[in-house]
């Protein structure tokens, strides 16, 4: 892929489709008409996000989901945010 987008996963680099036609041809087949009716009816500043959504592997999903857990279960361990100044610090 071209313009495939990166990132890591559990200590791994992922790669996942950057264009239109790379995330439907990487979608099973059950699911392209769904996609094609979605991001077709999209308002253009909703695409995007919907693109991504569509494209966002499932492993890196489920890392996503985990830190989310551990956030709202009050763990803060190796979480950064940043200030009002834009500067990242640990959490508290």
């Amino acid at each position: 892929m071209e313009h495939a987008l990166r990132t890591t996963v559990r200590g791994r680099r992922v790669e996942f489709p950057g264009t239109i036609d790379d995330i439907r041809a990487s979608l099973p087949a059950e699911q392209r008409a769904e996609f094609d009716r979605e991001i077709g009816a999209a308002p253009i500043m909703d695409v995007p996000l919907i693109a991504f959504r569509w494209s966002y592997p499932p492993e890196a999903r489920e890392e996503d989901d985990e830190i989310v857990a551990r956030i709202k279960a009050g763990e803060f361990a190796g979480v950064t945010y940043l200030d009002v100044d834009g500067d990242a610090s640990a959490a508290p």
